[in-house]
């Protein structure tokens, strides 16, 4: 198995480097089946952190075309994740859905088909982000107005 194979297969998963190569090995050094596994397992930690304490978080807003307006409260476990990029980039893509989508509750957000990508829905798309933040997340709030 080639170095440069764990270094793409990080690129693309952002996955740790141990986790990559035993990735790889299980995979026998399939690339594209090694990002399934790492996915895979990715979204079976997500489920163990699920129930963890979410004290921090963030505010993000969002207003499209001065008509949509969205204001989403995104809880995290610690302040370190809250200033996290990829977490920020979370918070970002779920206020450009709920604009777009108009969820009317938490529990319909979560279901909805994102936005940018129809084969995901918004509950899968924050599981990937807490495995790859290693931090529960959920969305704890949001309002949505329009003019």
């Amino acid at each position: 198995m080639s170095s440069d194979n764990i270094k793409k297969l990080r690129e693309i998963t952002l996955a740790g480097m141990m986790d990559c190569k035993k990735a790889l090995d299980d995979a026998d050094g399939d690339l594209d089946k090694a990002v399934a596994i790492i996915h895979e397992r990715g979204l079976a930690k997500a489920e163990k952190k699920g129930d963890r304490a979410t004290g921090a978080g963030l505010l993000h807003s969002y207003v499209h075309n001065e008509r949509v307006g969205v204001l989403l409260e995104l809880r995290c476990e610690t302040d370190f994740v809250a200033r996290n990029p990829l977490f920020k980039e979370l918070a970002h893509n779920l206020v450009m859905h709920i604009a777009a989508m108009n969820p009317q509750n938490i529990e319909e957000l979560m279901k909805q088909n994102y936005v940018k990508d129809d084969s995901l829905i918004i509950e899968d798309l924050i599981k990937s982000t807490i495995a790859k933040l290693g931090e529960n997340a959920k969305v704890e709030k949001f309002c949505r107005y329009e003019i």
